[in-house]
């Protein structure tokens, strides 16, 4: 078929498969809804009224763009439903007395398998939805249901709540998943929602921060804000409380250079959360990949939430920090066999998913029942045209792709050359942008630590494992650890990759915060309604001799070193280091390693820290931390290091010392130890300046020593140092700066507390005492 021609087929199809339900009239959905086909609308519906008692038809309309798009007179809809044979668009209006009515108008054209139709009058804020006609054989991987009223993939906005209720399945609840549901789910389901296209970026500036620069801080939109006392109550919780200078300030003052957001693609429960009275807080469980998710929006849901969150952009933009989204395309909310049928199964279930057993079930990479199938062409350009949307029209400056191995797959295996990372790779807008991959799936080969092609970053779960193996006393040796504090080149240094390809990251939001990694050794999920089985039980976290809080002076005086341990251990390691909302001050989810379905004070942030004497020197020590990293190039390296001097009379760019202040053998790297130094040369650094100046900046000598008893460390003499500055000593309750007031000699003794770092600056000119 040519470009503009179309098939005619609606009104046949439609009393192929669905005459018993395609009957007019009304149906009593809890007295609140009145569905008719569009026969006697009147004036004010937004809709062409009936004449001489006709439907009114849709004009033909374009096939692209995919989506509602308004044009001032009129929107054009265009949703692809690969092999059904009718599509209805569904417009949705509340009438006076409460109810809400249906108005189904049938799209007569099709092209490409894409099915449109221009309707003159309708424009933002109106709601619609589709009901797809087709087969029903499951069997084969058939389940269309016109029964179910679906959204549309490329909704802007989604008004309205997901209601649990038997009607929003495809299929009869409680038997084989065979026998086809016709009652009608539009009572229960939410709606999309018509956009306008008025936002003007031209006054945005995006501040484009160098990946080696960047420090990523991963945070909830709502449970940010969720309890800000200086955040008006009516906005927390919402894009507009991100928003408000109050929580602006913080991160500022942090220091942070990238908020990397939970998913705000519109999202739904699942089912077994729902019948317990519990919600998906994270929101792994996506319905609308062009959406903003509606209950994070202080201004409704009829395209207010679009507004309100590239306002919140424009403000972080504003204060200097680049917005990162984390985006769930690998699998949908709609689930397995069993789940509803909301979007994707009722348009085209073999279309958009991956089937397994001649079509009756999903192959599920992803451990929430489906996995999107990208492999398909369609599928493949939705996500891509909801990333370029996000970036072009909604700002954002990147992505976290959650399980990104179960989009790299090609037919089966996680494939470099498979479509989705070959189409991102050239994409004028995509490759352009920060791309983060959660490298791994639950699939076979699903592990992909180090395997993602040039320009992707990489969450490093082996940085989170070695650094915190190291503090809790776990590692025989510490090559693993050296690996990972000089930007882990052993995972990224092919295919000319940089250290800044790892994402280094002690927690994040799945586990336990920094607070209790250091306070449980056994998770606390009970509350979580699944006898204490969800959630990992490989922690990596030790308790210091009691589990849970204690008033123990002494463990709780180490259990706060050891934070400060993780946190200057994360902050000045080679790579992008990414810390967790809430762990610089302390946050606690009493040993909750899986609060997914926890909207509540156990998840949302606790701001009385920032007036506490408890955890305000954290607070203090992360922002210090923060400034010195990204005031110093040699912390922010964007290359490797070679293990060479950068000039005939230089030092080497890194190097590693011994206890009595030599430098490491092969023998050392193999002997059991809890003490290593770590020597920066900032006078050696390969890289240059925009102008191709030669960089210089101070060395520093990092020290670790995980034991739990003092340590004499000989500090490096000549040619490394005359002397060293104490910049930073975690062994200090207080201020970590006050330890000393006059340098150490080179080749003398530094006690080491147990259980501490210590960051010191080389002076490399003549030392003498004062």
């Amino acid at each position: 078929m040519l470009e503009g021609e179309a098939t005619n087929t609606a009104a046949d199809a439609r009393g192929t498969h669905d005459a018993a339900f395609d009957a007019p009239g009304t149906h009593d959905l809890h007295g609140t809804f009145d569905a008719v086909d569009a026969v006697g609308v009147g004036e004010g519906s937004g809709v062409p009224a009936a004449v001489d008692g006709r439907r009114p038809t849709p004009w033909p309309g374009r096939r692209l763009p995919l989506g509602a798009r308004h044009d001032g007179t009129g929107t054009n809809f265009a949703v692809w439903a690969g092999d059904a044979d009718a599509v209805d668009l569904c417009l949705f209006e509340d009438g006076p007395d409460g109810t809400t009515r249906e108005i189904r108008l049938p799209l007569r054209e099709r092209t490409f398998r894409v099915w449109h139709g221009y309707v003159p009058g309708v424009g933002p804020g109106q709601r619609y939805g589709y009901r797809v006609h087709g087969r029903w054989d499951p069997a084969t991987g058939a389940r269309w249901n016109p029964a179910k009223v679906l959204l549309d993939p490329y909704a802007r906005a989604v008004d309205g709540e997901f209601v649990l209720n038997d009607a929003v399945y495809g299929h009869t609840r409680g038997r084989d998943d065979t026998v086809r549901d016709d009652r009608d789910s539009a009572a229960f389901v939410p709606k999309s929602v018509v956009v306008a296209d008025d936002h003007d970026w031209s006054h945005d500036r995006r501040p484009k921060i160098p990946w080696a620069e960047s420090v990523v801080y991963e945070l909830h939109v709502k449970g940010f804000t969720a309890r800000h006392p200086r955040i008006p109550e009516h906005v927390r919780g919402t894009y507009a409380g991100l928003a408000h200078p109050a929580a602006i300030d913080h991160l500022v003052r942090l220091g942070v250079t990238a908020v990397e957001l939970l998913p705000i693609h519109q999202f739904v429960s699942e089912e077994h959360l729902s019948r317990a009275g519990r919600t998906n807080h994270w929101g792994y469980n996506t319905v609308g990949f062009f959406a903003p998710h509606a209950g994070y929006s202080s201004a409704g849901g009829r395209g207010g939430q679009v507004r309100e969150f590239r306002d919140m952009v424009h403000a972080l933009h504003e204060a200097g920090l680049e917005v990162i989204l984390d985006v769930v395309y690998n699998h949908t909310g709609e689930g397995g066999p069993g789940g509803p049928t909301l979007c994707f199964r009722g348009l085209d279930n073999a279309g958009y998913y991956r089937l397994a057993d001649g079509g009756r079930a999903y192959t599920d990479f992803t451990g929430c029942g489906n996995t999107l199938n990208v492999v398909q062409p369609h599928v493949l350009r939705m996500i891509t045209d909801s990333l370029r949307y996000w970036v072009t029209e909604m700002g954002v400056d990147g992505f976290r792709f959650d399980l990104a191995a179960a989009l790299a797959r090609s037919t089966h295996d996680v494939d470099r050359l498979s479509p989705f990372l070959s189409v991102i790779q050239q994409d004028p807008v995509l490759s352009r942008v920060k791309l983060i991959a959660e490298p791994w799936d639950l699939g076979p080969g699903g592990y992909q630590v180090g395997a993602f092609p040039p320009l992707w970053t990489e969450w490093n779960d082996r940085y989170r494992d070695a650094v915190r193996d190291f503090w809790r006393g776990a590692r025989p040796d510490v090559r693993d650890l050296a690996y990972r504090l000089s930007g882990s080149s052993d995972l990224y240094q092919r295919d000319d990759r940089n250290p800044y390809a790892s994402i280094n990251f002690v927690t994040a939001h799945d586990g336990f915060t920094m607070r209790d990694l250091v306070t449980y050794e056994r998770k606390r999920n009970e509350d979580n309604g699944e006898d204490n089985r969800d959630g990992t039980d490989n922690n990596r976290s030790w308790n210091h001799g009691y589990e849970g809080e204690t008033a123990n002076i002494d463990v709780v005086s180490l259990r706060k070193r050891q934070i400060r341990n993780l946190m200057i251990t994360l902050l000045l390691s080679t790579g992008v280091p990414m810390i967790t909302s809430g762990d610089e001050m302390g946050r606690t989810q009493r040993g909750n390693n899986n609060a997914y379905c926890q909207d509540n004070e156990l998840s949302w942030l606790d701001w009385s820290a920032l007036d506490s004497p408890e955890w305000r020197p954290l607070l203090d020590l992360t922002a210090r931390l923060i400034r010195l990293r990204r005031a110093h190039p040699v912390l922010c390296r964007r290359a490797f290091y070679s293990g060479r001097p950068a000039g005939p009379d230089g030092l080497r760019d890194l190097a590693w010392f011994t206890p009595t202040g030599r430098e490491m053998t092969r023998k050392d790297w193999f002997a059991p130890t809890a003490t290593l130094g770590m020597y920066l040369s900032g006078l050696d650094i390969e890289q240059r300046g925009p102008r191709g100046e030669r960089i210089v900046d101070d060395s520093f000598l990092f020290v670790l020593h995980a034991s739990s008893q003092p340590m004499r460390f000989t500090l490096p003499d000549e040619p490394w140092a005359h002397a060293y500055e104490v910049v930073l000593d975690t062994a200090l309750d207080g201020d970590p700066m006050a330890r000393y007031s006059e340098p150490v000699p080179g080749g003398a003794g530094l006690v080491l507390a147990g259980r501490s770092a210590v960051l010191l600056r080389v002076e490399h000119g003549v030392w003498a005492p004062t």
